[in-house]
């Protein structure tokens, strides 16, 4: 990598010294922005993420408006799906569905292959785009669903309560659901290969539902189709992140996941992670997404506070611990942003964090 290549954002995820902690927000893309809602006005949702000249508009919004470290591709986790052979509609006040979900296991044979040139290419020419645009600025992060939340996805056809109709396959049918699995894992990785080969400098996997898994669930869906993706797309300078919500209890496990960054959703505390996945790799977030609803002086003191659990030294990314919401006002995520780059360096220095209240 050329020295002017190198991004604060790169260089903590692979635990390098950073003199501040770098923060990004995950669909720091989004709704909470007036000039995203602009767009959406013009634009149906499919639409706007399957025309590269929008992608690029709304992945370099918050880079304009926040200054934030790290831009994240704009586009969805159920591309891949789609790409496999599903009809996708998203609807108002319901989110996606799935039109035919899989609910047989004679349905696993007709999904197609990913060819991410052909199937998926106006993601990666978003992402030329976008790197085009950027110009060296921040890097760019690359994303996919992980194949447990797609799968989970595909065969609830989209949100659920409780999750049954995946639970009877976990439960009932386990190898119909690890040949799924398979499936879906062959076509993340072929995806996250060409993200980075178009540009992507970090991938991120989000494992949305992992929570809704036992421990030896979480370990047999999940982990291990994870494990196996990180080691296949492992590719030297890109980053991957693992971001599983909902398994704070099952830590220990996500030591053993690949990645070069773990994601921690709020219910986690920052200290104890660090102290049990310690040196071996950095871990992003993690304040509560709707702290952003407190007035600005109290969102730097929750950052002193989330910076201060995690402690002195490099390796941390600073974030949200899930999303941030369509409705917290710009200035808030603002003010969150700036409390990172202003109170982190501190954090840098083990006298000085130890005087802190």
């Amino acid at each position: 990598m050329k020295p002017e290549e190198r991004h604060l954002f790169i260089e903590a995820c692979f635990r390098r010294p950073v003199e501040r902690t770098p923060v990004w927000m995950m669909r720091q893309a989004g709704r909470y922005l007036p000039e995203y809602r602009a767009i959406r006005e013009k634009y149906d949702f499919i639409t706007m993420y399957k025309t590269p000249e929008l992608v690029a508009e709304v992945t370099l919004q918050p880079v304009h408006r926040l200054q934030v470290d790290a831009a994240i591709l704009f586009s969805d986790i159920l591309v891949i799906p789609e790409a496999m052979g599903m009809a996708l509609e998203f609807r108002e006040r319901q989110g996606p569905v799935l039109l035919e979900p899989i609910r047989q296991v004679g349905q696993i044979p007709s999904l197609k292959p990913v060819e991410p040139e052909t199937d998926l290419n106006f993601v990666l020419e978003g992402i030329r785009l976008v790197r085009r645009e950027l110009e060296g600025r921040v890097p760019l992060i690359g994303f996919s669903g992980a194949p447990w939340t797609l799968a989970t996805y595909m065969i609830e056809g989209g949100a659920s309560r409780n999750f049954g109709h995946i639970k009877r396959w976990r439960f009932g049918q386990p190898d119909a659901l690890h040949q799924l699995l398979e499936r879906i894992s062959d076509a993340v990785v072929a995806y996250c290969r060409a993200q980075i080969a178009a540009g992507a400098q970090a991938i991120q996997l989000f494992d949305s539902w992992a929570g809704i898994l036992d421990a030896a669930g979480f370990e047999a869906f999940a982990l291990r189709y994870v494990r196996k993706i990180i080691q296949e797309i492992r590719t030297p300078g890109v980053p991957i992140i693992y971001f599983a919500r909902g398994v704070g209890a099952w830590l220990p496990r996500l030591a053993t996941c690949g990645a070069d960054v773990v994601g921690l959703d709020w219910q986690v505390d920052l200290r104890t992670a660090r102290q049990i996945l310690g040196p071996r790799m950095a871990l992003q977030g993690n304040l509560d997404p709707t702290a952003l609803y407190a007035p600005p002086p109290v969102i730097r003191q929750l950052v002193r506070e989330m910076l201060k659990r995690y402690g002195a030294g490099s390796g941390h990314v600073a974030n949200l611990g899930h999303g941030i919401l369509p409705d917290v006002p710009v200035e808030h995520a603002r003010a969150f942003i700036e409390a990172v780059k202003t109170e982190s360096p501190v954090f840098h220095n083990t006298s000085e964090t130890e005087r802190l209240p």
